[in-house]
């Protein structure tokens, strides 16, 4: 009986100490990486795009995860400087070498830096809000967009200046650094003019000579100015202290809304961007993204740049949750054949000849100091890439 006592003891306490282990046992990961610029002149842009992320990445992991295992998101810095986004994609690589994917960034050239080296490594990379259509061409077979092309988004602004304006006659200036600028003059130019308008003026730019660009432009209908985030409002003061008084249009680098507060004086602006954040639209998506980044962000409102970074990491989630392998080689077929998701910033499609969605353009209008809803609009024509 002393024998039986003793047996049962140590069963019990074998029984204990592995269900001790069990619980003590870390739990499986997802992991993707994410690359945003958190410092530096895109800031702006990219730390919605990461709060968009985040709160995609929280909502997974709130309802279970994927496949019984939670989703880690190793978010890295890439300050705005190409080398040190190549390091940090490198960096991803390094602290989880079973990284299935990448997504961020809302910079052509940013992109091209950090997608470049997933690329390197046989990972998949969305971005969710860089615009170059020529983007998949130059990173063959791993880069996706969330987001539409720089050509779709001039032709909706050609489009609109030239029908609902009115306009006929235009002075573009732009940024001659940076790739996403020289593409979206481009593009616009190509458009209007197959609309019918007239370029009065064309005048580059580069650090430091902005002023010298502005000054020695036309006077037009219109003023089409393509800037970089930085750039937007002193450009625009430029442009009234200059005496240009008609409308200015630009594109999606417009789209924060905090720095309009105060910007009274500098009169008439349009842009265009990847859709209407505001309370008051009636779609389902942006008003249940909107109430839960009001919840995970103390109060704050969300721009079309963090509903990009929420669509961007919904992709990567959703590629994960249909592929039959979780390996980064089945992530990267799988979201390949992604067929109408419903994103908060409109429905996303691939298919194995084009990585870039069709999607309809929100025209914006800043008035009385805050961005104001215009209308959204698919362009009619869209200049090739």
């Amino acid at each position: 009986m002393k024998n039986l006592l003793i047996l049962c003891l140590s069963l019990a306490l074998i029984s204990f100490g592995c269900n001790k282990e069990n619980q003590e046992q870390p739990v499986q990961t997802i992991t993707l990486g994410a690359i945003y610029n958190l410092s530096g002149h895109q800031a702006t842009l990219d730390v919605p795009s990461s709060k968009g992320a985040q709160l995609a990445i929280q909502q997974a992991n709130d309802t279970g995860g994927i496949h019984n295992q939670m989703l880690q998101l190793l978010l890295k810095d890439g300050q705005t400087n190409t080398d040190t986004l190549v390091a940090k994609v490198e960096e991803v690589l390094e602290e989880a070498p079973s990284t299935l994917g990448f997504l961020g960034l809302s910079d052509t050239d940013q992109v091209l830096a950090a997608a470049g080296e997933a690329a390197n490594n046989e990972r998949v990379f969305i971005t969710s809000g860089a615009t170059s259509p020529l983007l998949p061409g130059q990173i063959p077979d791993y880069l996706f967009l969330a987001c539409f092309g720089d050509n779709v988004q001039a032709a909706a602004a050609a489009e609109y200046a030239f029908g609902d304006l009115g306009a006929r006659t235009v002075s573009v200036v732009y940024d001659s650094s940076d790739t996403y600028t020289r593409l979206l003059q481009q593009y616009f130019i190509t458009r209007f003019e197959g609309l019918g308008g007239q370029v009065l003026s064309k005048k580059a730019y580069a650090q430091g000579d902005m002023a010298a660009a502005i000054q020695a432009s036309t006077s037009a209908d219109f003023i089409y100015y393509a800037a970089l985030p930085q750039d937007v409002v002193p450009g625009i003061q430029l442009i009234r202290d200059a005496g240009f008084s008609s409308p200015v249009i630009g594109g999606d680098s417009y789209d924060e809304p905090e720095v309009w507060k105060g910007q009274s004086q500098l009169g008439e602006v349009y842009f265009t961007t990847h859709a209407y954040l505001g309370a008051d639209n009636p779609s389902p998506n942006v008003q249940a993204f909107r109430q839960a980044y009001s919840q995970s962000y103390g109060g704050e409102e969300p721009n079309a740049f963090a509903a990009l970074g929420y669509d961007a990491t919904q992709l990567l989630i959703r590629a994960i949750e249909l592929s039959s392998e979780t390996t980064p080689a089945a992530i990267l077929q799988t979201l390949g054949e992604i067929q109408g998701f419903e994103g908060v910033t409109g429905s996303i499609s691939f298919h194995s000849d084009n990585r870039i969605p069709s999607k309809s353009v929100t025209i914006m209008q800043v008035s009385n100091e805050v961005q104001a809803f215009v209308m959204e609009v698919i362009p009619r024509e869209v200049p090739a890439p």
